[in-house]
C-alpha cells in the first residue's frame, strides 16, 4: 500500500499543532504589514496583527515562493511516495493554479486538489482525506472523492467594516460609503469557492439572523436527510467568536458547534469582528 501525505495551506485554519496532532505537512501562506512580510505565529501574533490593524497598518497577502512550496513538499516526500497537497480554492487565490504547475514536475507524485473550500470547509477537507487514507484508499481515489464533494459545503459570513472589502475590491468606495452610515452589514456566502453576496441587512443582529436562517435553510433543502457538521469562525476578538459560536449552539442543539480564529491570511481581507458560520458534509 502505497505511503500517502497530506498537506493543507494556513488558509485552513488548521494550526502547527494540530497538523502535527493529525501528521498533516502545513504550507504557510504569508501575508505582509506596512511592506514588510510575515508568517502568522512565526514572526507575528494574532494580536500582534489585529494591533497593527487597530492602528492604520496597511495590510495585504501574497503567495508563497515556488522555493518555499517546493521545499515543503520535497520534505514530506522524503517520508511517503505520494502527496495530496489541499490548497484554498482556485476562484478566491491564483495559488492553486501555481501549486499544479509546480506538480507537473513530480511525475505525478505530487496532486494537487482544488475541492473549492477555504477556511472552516477546507480544514474538514484535511480531516475527510486523511479519513480516506486510513479506510485505504490510494492518491487517486482520494484525489476524486475530494473533487465530487466540493460543493458538500456552505460557509456564511458578516463584517463589522467595510472598509476591507472596499480595499480589496469587493464593494466600491461609494457602496461601502454609503453602507457605513446606513450601518447596512452585507452577509456573504461561499459555495464553490467564490465569495458572493447573500443578503444586505441592517446591524448587526439581523446579519447573525440571516446567517442562522440560511443555514436551517441548507438543512432543510439542499442538505436534508445528511449528517452534517456545523462550526463557527471569527476574527480578532475571541469573545466575540466565543460569544457567537454558543448562539449557533443554542439555536442548533442537535450538532456539536465548534469555533476557530479565521486565519491572517483571511483576517487581511475581510478585517476584525468578523462572524462566520459553515456547514459541510460529515463524511
Amino acid at each position: 500500500m502505497q505511503k500517502i501525505g497530506i498537506i493543507t495551506d494556513t488558509n485552513s485554519g488548521m494550526t502547527q499543532q494540530e497538523a502535527q496532532q493529525c501528521g498533516v505537512a502545513l504550507m504557510p501562506m504569508p501575508f505582509t504589514v506596512n511592506g514588510r512580510n510575515y508568517i502568522e505565529n512565526v514572526n507575528m501574533s494574532y494580536s500582534e496583527f489585529f494591533e497593527h490593524l487597530a492602528d492604520g497598518a496597511a495590510v495585504a497577502t501574497s503567495q508563497p515562493s515556488p522555493e518555499d512550496v517546493m521545499n515543503c513538499w520535497n520534505r514530506a516526500l522524503e517520508e511517503c511516495e505520494r502527496l495530496i497537497y489541499i490548497p484554498m480554492s482556485s476562484a478566491l487565490s491564483s495559488s492553486c493554479q501555481s501549486a499544479k504547475l509546480f506538480a507537473e514536475d513530480y511525475d505525478g507524485r505530487v496532486l494537487v486538489a482544488d475541492n473549492r473550500r477555504i477556511s472552516i470547509s477546507q480544514k474538514q477537507s484535511v480531516y475527510d482525506a486523511l479519513k480516506w487514507r486510513d479506510e485505504g484508499l490510494d492518491a487517486d481515489q482520494i484525489l476524486q472523492r475530494l473533487l465530487d464533494t466540493a460543493m458538500e459545503a456552505s460557509i456564511y459570513l458578516t463584517v463589522d467594516d467595510l472598509k476591507y472589502l472596499k480595499r480589496g475590491g469587493r464593494i466600491t468606495p461609494s457602496v461601502a460609503a454609503i453602507g457605513t452610515v446606513l450601518n447596512i452589514k452585507p452577509v456573504l456566502q461561499i459555495q464553490g469557492g467564490k465569495l458572493d453576496t447573500y443578503k444586505k441587512v441592517r446591524g448587526l443582529r439581523a446579519a447573525q439572523h440571516t446567517m442562522l436562517e440560511a443555514i436551517r435553510k441548507d438543512l432543510d433543502t439542499r442538505f436534508a436527510g445528511t449528517e452534517m457538521i456545523l462550526r463557527t469562525a471569527y476574527t480578532g476578538d475571541a469573545d466575540v467568536g466565543r460569544l457567537w459560536n454558543a448562539e449557533v449552539q443554542m439555536k442548533f442543539p442537535e450538532f456539536k458547534v465548534t469555533g476557530d480564529p479565521l486565519p491572517i491570511s483571511i483576517a487581511c481581507h475581510v478585517g476584525p469582528g468578523v462572524i462566520a458560520l459553515g456547514l459541510m458534509k460529515k463524511i
